[in-house]
C-alpha cells in the first residue's frame, strides 16, 4: 500500500508483516521509532503471536535474540552507534552460531566526541563480525530489504544487518509502498530453523573449540557467507516477481555504460550523487555511479565487471580507518587488482555533515581530470584543523 510515512514506521510495519515471533528492544536514537512502532503493533494486537521483550541494554537485546533464535523463533532487533558496540560480544556469537537474526542498524556516528547524527562508522566497525550487511538508499529500499533479509537469513542460517541512514532515512517522511501481508506471506515462508534447542533432543551450542578445529570452523563460516553472493540476487529476483518492483541485489548501476569515471558509494548519499552525475552527463562528461547494496560479503566479481571499462574510480565513504584511510576502497582495490585503474577516496558526511551537490560537483570536476589526492576529506577546514594540531604540538 502506497503511503506517506516516516521511514521508521515503514520499516516497523514491514517487519511486522514478516511475522517475527520475538522482538528484543532497547531504545537508542535514531532507531527508537522502529521498535516503538513495533511495540504499539504488539500492544494493539495487530502483530500477534509475537513476544516483545524490553531489555536493559543492547548487550541484553542481542543476548535475548540469540536465545530466542536458538529455540526456533523468528527474531528481530534494532540498534545504532554505541548500542551496536555495546552488543559486540554477542554480535559475534550470533554469527558464529549461525543464527538467522535480522537487525536494523540505523547508522549513526561513534564518539568521542558525542554525535547522534549519521555516518557509517557503526556498521563498518562490524564488517568482519560474520553478519551479512546490506545498505538501503531510500526508505522504499529499506522497507523492501527487511522482507528480503528474513528470507536471506533463514535460507543461509546467518544473521543479517539491514543498514539505513539514521535521521536521513529513519526520520524522513516520504511515499513508501509498504508491503501487503498477503505479498509477504507469499514471498516469505514460515520459519523452519535448521537448528533448534529441543528438550526432547538435547544438544550443546556455543561449545569450546580448541586450536585443533578453530581454523576449520572459521573457514566454514567464510564459505557459508560467500554463498550469500548467489542467494542475495536470487532473493531480489523473487521479490521483484511478487512485489512488482526491483529492490535489493548486490550492486546497482546508474549511467556506468561507457563511463570513464565511476563513483562508488553506499546508502542514501547515492541519491545526491546521482543528481550530480546526471548534470555532468548532460554536459557530456563520461561519469556514472555504482551503488553497493551488499557490503558483506563483498561482491568482488560483480564490482570488477562493473568497473572493467573505467579509467578511474572514486569511492565516497561515510566512515574511515583512522591512521589508514578509507574502508570500502580496500575492497574496491581488490576488485581492481591487476588493472591500471586509478582509485581515489573521498571521506564525506562524517557526524552528519551535509554532503551538498555543490561540494560533490567541485570534487568530481577535479577528479575526472586526476587533480585530487588519493585521500580527500570533503569540505574539511584544513587551516583550522592544522592550527589546532600545531597548538597541541606546542608549535
Amino acid at each position: 500500500m502506497l503511503r506517506q510515512v516516516e521511514g521508521s514506521k515503514a520499516v516497523a510495519d514491514t517487519v511486522a508483516a514478516c511475522r517475527p515471533q520475538v522482538i528484543c528492544a532497547y531504545p537508542i536514537s535514531p532507531q527508537t521509532h522502529i521498535v516503538e512502532g513495533l511495540s504499539q503493533l504488539v500492544k494493539n494486537g495487530e502483530l500477534q503471536n509475537c513476544e516483545f521483550i524490553n531489555v536493559e541494554s543492547e548487550f541484553a537485546a542481542m543476548s535475548v535474540a540469540i536465545g530466542a533464535s536458538a529455540t526456533g523463533a523468528r527474531t528481530y532487533t534494532a540498534t545504532a552507534s554505541q548500542g551496536l558496540l555495546y552488543m559486540v560480544e554477542a554480535v559475534f556469537n550470533a554469527s558464529g552460531l549461525g543464527l538467522p537474526i535480522v537487525m536494523t542498524v540505523a547508522n549513526r556516528a561513534i564518539g568521542a566526541p558525542i554525535n547522534i547524527w549519521n555516518d557509517h562508522s557503526d556498521s563498518m566497525s562490524q564488517r568482519d563480525s560474520g553478519w551479512i550487511q546490506i545498505y538501503a538508499e531510500t526508505n522504499q529500499e529499506a522497507a523492501d530489504l527487511h522482507v528480503q533479509a528474513f528470507r536471506i537469513a533463514e535460507e543461509l542460517s546467518l544473521p543479517v544487518m539491514v543498514c539505513m541512514d539514521g535521521f536521513i532515512l529513519t526520520h524522513a517522511y516520504e511515499r513508501v509502498d509498504v508491503a501487503e501481508q498477503e505479498q509477504v506471506d507469499q514471498f516469505l515462508p514460515p520459519y523452519a530453523p535448521r537448528q533448534i534447542l529441543d528438550p526432547s533432543n538435547p544438544v550443546s551450542i556455543g561449545a569450546m573449540v580448541g586450536p585443533e578445529a578453530f581454523t576449520e570452523v572459521k573457514y566454514m563460516a567464510h564459505m557459508k557467507t560467500l554463498s550469500a553472493l548467489a542467494v542475495i540476487p536470487k532473493v531480489a529476483k523473487d521479490f521483484e516477481i511478487i512485489f512488482g518492483r526491483s529492490s535489493g541485489g548486490l550492486i546497482r548501476r546508474h549511467k556506468t555504460l561507457g563511463a570513464q569515471t565511476i563513483v562508488i558509494a553506499l546508502g542514501s548519499v547515492l541519491g545526491t550523487i546521482k543528481d550530480v552525475i546526471d548534470e555532468m552527463v548532460a554536459a557530456d562528461i563520461a561519469i556514472g555511479v555504482l551503488g553497493i547494496i551488499a557490503f558483506r560479503p563483498f561482491p568482488t566479481t560483480e564490482v570488477r565487471e562493473a568497473l572493467s571499462q573505467a579509467k578511474r574510480v572514486i569511492v565516497l565513504e561515510k566512515a574511515f580507518q583512522v591512521g589508514v584511510g578509507g574502508i570500502v576502497i580496500d575492497n574496491v582495490r581488490e576488485a581492481l587488482r591487476g588493472t591500471n585503474t586509478a582509485a581515489y577516496t573521498v571521506i564525506a558526511g562524517l557526524g552528519g555533515r551535509p554532503i551538498t551537490k555543490q561540494s560533490l560537483r567541485s570534487y568530481f570536476d577535479k577528479a575526472v581530470n586526476d587533480q585530487v589526492e588519493e585521500l580527500t576529506f570533503l569540505d574539511l577546514d584544513k587551516d583550522l584543523a592544522d592550527a589546532e594540531l600545531a597548538r597541541e604540538a606546542g608549535r
